[in-house]
């Protein structure tokens, strides 16, 4: 009982905190937007810069293309990770157009991140280089599949997931952009860049709203982190559906992990960055309950480690599979 009205008063004081993070969000007439970095469809020479596009896009390897669209669909099922950001208690935006600072914030940081599913979309559609129906289907699919995070409406465990998230969907971006250039796309290793920024805007974010909680309730707070991290980070996108039986984001992620922009070693490296942020080791006086969740994180990273090798091999010896998205090529 004590622990839960810790957690209920270390909620209702983060309002003042989350209000002084907003800062962390780009007023609207400033942030970049698709229009700034694709062609001008209403200016004379659209047609040429669509087809400049489509030669530097033209060179993208097919795994490359896999990635950009499990990306896409990933960020254009946003309005599911607001639904949930909305259900524990403690941080509903209670109206739908509330002026908490919790509600503000899901609010901006949807708006922002909706832009980074637009200019994806947009991108491969002018392309030519993706089957679009397929990637569309996909989309309705995992929006209607829903998202379920298995943190049962823990706040705290909440705010350890997204957390975790926007600094791997910052990685996996990042790295995605490093292969446009390299293939020679500097638009879209341009696009890529542009998102990666927002996502850590974002990550820095959700880490002190965590730093808060850690503050405020540490035995709790660090219980909460090892609960998530014991079931692992289920990834936002793992429900994705091609209208097929096969576990699409499996293959997708087989993919991303051969060909590095997101691999287990950057899962690792994320759980030693958080750990080290939220100074976990660093906790004193803590429950016992804590202190063994407290040791178990503060292993965590060399656990996946030493069997970072293992599963690199086993993955790189998987077959090409194909896949629709890229009108059934393998990659």
């Amino acid at each position: 009982m004590e622990q839960g009205l810790l957690r209920r008063d270390a909620l209702m004081d983060m309002d003042g905190f989350i209000e002084k993070q907003l800062h962390f969000l780009k007023p609207v007439e400033t942030c970049w937007q698709p229009s700034d970095v694709l062609p001008n469809m209403a200016a004379e020479d659209w047609d040429e810069t669509v087809k400049q596009l489509r030669l530097r896009a033209s060179a993208l390897s097919d795994e490359l293309l896999v990635i950009l669209v499990g990306n896409l669909v990933t960020e254009e099922a946003l309005p599911s990770y607001q639904t949930w950001l909305n259900r524990p208690a403690g941080f509903k935006d209670e109206t739908g157009v509330s002026p908490a600072p919790w509600a503000v914030w899901t609010r901006s940081w949807t708006a922002e991140e909706n832009r980074h599913g637009e200019v994806l979309n947009k991108y491969l559609y002018l392309s030519g280089r993706v089957d679009m129906r397929s990637v569309e289907l996909t989309t309705q699919y995992l929006i209607r599949n829903g998202f379920d995070l298995k943190s049962g409406n823990d706040p705290y465990q909440s705010i350890v997931y997204v957390a975790f998230q926007e600094r791997a969907t910052k990685i996996s971006h990042a790295n995605t952009g490093k292969l446009a250039e390299r293939d020679g796309d500097q638009t879209l290793g341009k696009i890529c860049a542009l998102i990666a920024s927002d996502e850590a805007r974002h990550e820095e974010a959700y880490k002190r709203f965590f730093g808060c909680v850690v503050e405020a309730d540490p035995s709790a707070a660090v219980i909460a982190f090892a609960r998530m991290m014991r079931q692992k980070i289920a990834m936002p996108a793992r429900l994705m559906s091609d209208g097929t039986d096969r576990n699409l984001f499996n293959q997708f992620a087989v993919v991303a992990q051969k060909s590095g922009v997101y691999t287990t070693r950057d899962y690792a490296a994320i759980i030693k960055h958080l750990v080290e942020f939220w100074n976990i080791a660093g906790l004193l006086g803590l429950s016992s309950e804590a202190t063994q969740s407290q040791e178990f994180l503060c292993g965590l990273e060399k656990r996946y480690l030493d069997k970072a090798d293992r599963i690199e091999e086993a993955v790189f010896n998987l077959p090409r599979e194909p896949f629709r998205w890229i009108f059934d090529r393998c990659a």
